[in-house]
């Protein structure tokens, strides 16, 4: 079927877009804004950028001179501010189009650094909560210019009007919300002081809040930032920072790091946690733009290392993305985090000069964080990592203590290698760390850059092996019948047997079983199963063998010196079983499906016996 022609309109006609405005403040509730509450802080942030411009005009004007009123009684929102106005033509500009600029909007954005935000969408915040904007305003620019008065409404529509100057009788402005029923959550008395409080409590205007009750206006700032305050002695500075991030995060940090890059006006403080937190679990940081609270999540203004601080952080030249809810990510942003992140690398660095106390309790708590950072930075590394704990045959304690009685260090490839060793070697002298945990065996590879007297290398099963002694030759040959049949009992799991003598001897078995050898092995039977016919054979026999586990029976052990002696055959190999699965459970890594039935038939098998022997 042939559909017919639509008819064309005539070439080149131009035609504008038509913007659902109802639509487009859906699109901001939903996918912009993380919230409808964000509707005060568009207000405060308007009010602020007003009274930047109106101290432009009027420099010599004390800094408290203007300031900003809410009003909040349950019936309506008010945010008043004695900033530069608005003429009939900004309203136009400003206020009644939505992504148009104008040679004046352009000059204005080029200045935009004394801003926090931008002129564009952020009024329509406000329909988030109300369906009617009021603005009322007068410009500070033209003082004989008459009042200004805006009504929006969600229905995309709008009026302007002008009224006499006595409608206002200072220049500012003051934006009326109406709340819908369905806002209340966000427009009630205590939720307006809450949200300005929130949004506000840093800002450098004076900023009062009015319920309605003829109170005074309770203030929502009344103290500047805790870091720009001065302080009789260094004692009262530090407790008077420690309290303000008590009150803000809710925890007594470990200690507060000052925060000062004047390049960019950024101040405040890091605050560090006084307790571990999960590996790459990143805190989100309070980031405020030229005093107005931008985000309480902010996790790109450090790097992915510094997990142990939370910041709190005032910024003048950062650029807020178009929600205003996280950071630009951009060159200066890049540049902060670097400064940044040198800050905290130097207060860990003063902390290893002067305060040890301190440096212990950090490092108790955040040693994980350190490790992930001293990886890839090596002035971290010299400093800390004689202090760092390890996990080693010596129980834990820092590498510089465990090298004062070990100049080798060995180091294993994973946890359950170390497990499996570790009461042996340390019976045998050997000093072993435990590199299974992240960053470890590649900082203790690192130790002898620290410690040039001090050398390391990987465990190797030879080199323990080397270290347990073997028996004389006549109880090797008692053995022998008892080997034999235990090696043909594991064979299935690609197992060796051998007898030795090490301490500590209440040890059976020692299941040396690495993780590389056993995903080898597995993987040389995938191959074998699926070639399969001549050409199966061919590589299997050019295939390098792959390594196989072993048992090393302990001849000290009693119970060993009684399996040995067994002239049962079935009994025997029931025993070497029993001893496998119990060297394997003490290994601690997780069992494969054979094992699991191998322990559990051989115990079976075990207690029949037994049973049999009773009756």
């Amino acid at each position: 079927m042939t559909l017919p022609d639509a008819p064309l309109s005539p070439a080149g006609t131009d035609r504008t877009f038509q913007v659902d405005l109802r639509g487009l403040v859906d699109l901001l509730s939903h996918h912009l804004y993380s919230s409808p509450r964000v509707y005060l802080r568009e207000l405060l942030q308007n009010a602020v950028d007003a009274l930047t411009a109106r101290h432009g005009l009027e420099p010599s004007a004390p800094a408290d001179a203007f300031g900003i009123r809410l009003y909040a009684d349950g019936s309506v929102v008010r945010v008043e501010d004695d900033g530069v106005g608005l003429t009939e033509a900004d309203v136009h500009t400003f206020l009644a189009t939505i992504g148009r600029s104008s040679k004046r909007a352009e000059k204005i954005a080029e200045q935009r650094a004394d801003f926090i935000g931008q002129f564009g969408i952020g009024l329509l915040s406000c329909f988030l909560v109300a369906d009617e904007i009021h603005v009322l305003s007068r410009s500070a620019r033209t003082p004989d210019a008459p009042a200004v008065e805006w009504r929006g409404r969600g229905d995309g529509s709008y009026t302007v009007r002008t009224l006499p100057a006595s409608a206002r009788s200072r220049p500012g402005t003051t934006v009326t919300l109406t709340p819908r029923t369905d806002a209340g959550e966000w427009t009630r008395p205590a939720q307006v002081h809450a949200l300005s409080r929130h949004f506000g409590s840093l800002l450098r205007h004076p900023v009062t809040f009015d319920d309605g009750t003829g109170g005074p206006g309770a203030p929502v700032n009344p103290e500047p930032a805790p870091w720009t305050r001065t302080y009789p002695t260094p004692g009262s500075r530090s407790r008077a920072l420690s309290a303000y991030a008590e009150e803000v995060f809710g925890f007594t940090p470990l200690d507060t790091i000052e925060l000062d890059l004047p390049a960019v006006g950024l101040k405040g403080i890091a605050c560090v946690l006084p307790e571990a937190v999960p590996a790459g679990r990143r805190h989100g940081h309070r980031v405020n733009v030229k005093g107005m609270l931008l985000s309480e999540q902010a996790e790109e203004i450090l790097p992915e290392w510094a997990f142990f601080v939370r910041c709190v952080v005032d910024a003048e030249s950062l650029r807020p993305t178009a929600s205003r809810e996280s950071l630009y990510e951009d060159d200066t942003l890049a540049a902060v985090r670097d400064a940044l992140a040198e800050r905290l690398r130097a207060w860990i660095a003063r902390a290893a000069a002067s305060d040890p106390d301190l440096l212990a309790r950090f490092l108790q708590a955040h040693h994980l964080a350190v490790k992930s950072l001293a990886v890839h930075d090596d002035e971290i590394l010299r400093m800390l990592l004689p202090w760092l704990p390890f996990e080693t045959t010596d129980g834990h304690c820092t590498l510089d203590e465990f090298a004062r009685t070990h100049r080798t260090v060995l180091v294993t490839s994973s946890v359950e290698e170390f497990r499996q060793v570790a009461a042996i070697a340390s019976a045998a002298g050997l000093g072993v760390v435990n590199g299974g945990y992240t960053y470890d065996r590649e900082l203790v590879h690192r130790l002898p850059e620290i410690r040039p007297a001090v050398s390391v290398a990987d465990l190797d099963p030879a080199t323990l092996t080397a270290h347990l002694d073997p028996v004389d030759r006549e109880t090797e040959l008692a053995a022998a019948a008892y080997l034999a049949l235990a090696r043909d009992a594991l064979a299935v799991f690609d197992c060796d047997v051998a007898l030795r003598t090490f301490q500590p001897a209440s040890a059976p078995a020692l299941l040396m079983d690495s993780r590389e050898a056993r995903h080898e092995r597995t993987r040389s039977q995938l191959a074998r199963e699926q070639e399969g016919g001549l050409w199966g054979d061919i590589l299997g026999a050019l295939r390098q063998e792959a390594p196989r586990a072993q048992l090393i029976l302990n001849q000290l052990n009693p119970l060993v010196r009684t399996a040995v002696a067994i002239d049962e055959p079935e009994l025997a190999r029931t025993s070497a079983e029993a001893l496998y699965g119990q060297a394997a459970l003490l290994s601690r890594r997780p069992l494969r499906p054979a094992e699991s039935s191998l322990i559990n038939r051989s115990f079976l098998d075990l207690l029949a016996h037994a049973l049999r022997k009773d009756s």
